[in-house]
């Protein structure tokens, strides 16, 4: 089967499913580095070419820099490779960073990718109170004139945080939000607002750290105690959700049309974000190529209106996370 592309600028295309690089940065389990390339340029010959990083994912541009460069000297280029790197400063230095800071990060990120041109970075800036965010996203903007850039984006932000941004002519291509059927924090007006601004939407947590997978149908609830810090995380969610039992019902709604289309309930899960307004793309974000086969058959699943009515039914009984977009998060 083959993968969906969509463009988000024209001229630039991204696979429906990226690749996420978070739990590769430590925190999520141990893992084999060497393998963890390799599955890169699996994933990439499935036809998802597509990855997703940050400059504080610690080791995870420069493993997807030496994917790339195996890629180069397998294939001649790896021009079909597109990487979404993000610019997070500390919050302690808010305050006081300049336009060469910024340059020297953009320029280490260059680096480690082993690329001449960052497909898209993906801005944040933990507090808009402190220092100057819109000179920040200036600086970025003369670097994409220099070429050192090719788009600009953001993470994190609902809105109103972009709104600014926007309002000041900045091109902003795709915002990055946690978006899942425990998280319906951006549908409604949030998408609307994006659709009007030509600013597609790409989600993570759509698997809710793998809760939203089939390993957790009919299990007892686990309680908060993890040692990996995305489960803690989305074990919150479930329980802004509506709590354990509600998501045990999701979970085998899910196997229900699952079972219908002959998938996982993953990849139902998935097919379904895809489905929503101004979404561009999920970052799935698997650590190795093990469930590639299950990633790759969201794009066979054709939700019918029985399925969706089946699932909305489930999400009609939730109690939605509250706030704008990143809010709760926000609170650090």
């Amino acid at each position: 089967m083959s993968v969906e592309r969509t463009e988000l600028r024209p001229g630039y295309s991204i696979s429906r499913i990226i690749k996420g690089g978070w739990q590769l940065a430590g925190g999520h389990g141990t893992f084999d580095r060497s393998e963890a390339v390799a599955d890169m340029i699996r994933f990439v010959d499935a036809g998802i070419t597509s990855f997703d990083c940050a400059d504080i994912y610690t080791g995870v541009e420069e493993m997807i820099g030496d994917a790339i460069q195996m890629l180069r000297q397998r294939d001649g280029n790896a021009d079909h490779v597109q990487v979404h790197t993000k610019l997070v400063p500390d919050l302690a230095a808010l305050d006081s960073i300049r336009d060469h800071d910024i340059e020297a990060i953009i320029d280490r990120s260059l680096q480690r990718l082993k690329i001449e041109q960052l497909h898209l970075v993906q801005f944040y800036w933990w507090d808009l109170a402190k220092g100057n965010p819109l000179a920040a996203l200036d600086c970025l903007k003369t670097l994409r004139d220099k070429g050192k850039i090719k788009y600009l984006a953001c993470t994190n932000w609902d809105e109103t945080a972009m709104q600014p941004f926007v309002s000041s002519d900045f091109d902003l291509v795709s915002a990055q939000v946690q978006y899942s059927l425990l998280d319906v924090r951006p549908a409604g007006a949030f998408s609307q607002w994006c659709q009007s601004n030509n600013i597609r939407i790409l989600c993570y947590g759509v698997l809710a750290g793998g809760f939203l997978t089939r390993a957790w149908l009919g299990k007892d609830d686990p309680g908060f105690e993890f040692e990996n810090r995305s489960l803690i995380k989305y074990r919150l969610i479930i329980e802004d959700f509506g709590g354990w039992p509600l998501f045990q019902r999701l979970l085998s709604t899910l196997d229900d049309v699952a079972r219908r289309h002959q998938v996982s309930l993953s990849a139902v899960a998935i097919a379904y974000m895809l489905e929503q307004p101004a979404v561009a793309a999920a970052i799935v974000g698997a650590r190795t190529a093990a469930h590639l086969d299950q990633t790759l058959s969201v794009f066979s699943v054709k939700l019918q209106s029985e399925d969706r009515q089946q699932i909305k039914s489930v999400l009609n009984d939730a109690t939605a996370v509250e706030g704008p977009v990143y809010g709760v998060e926000r609170d650090r």
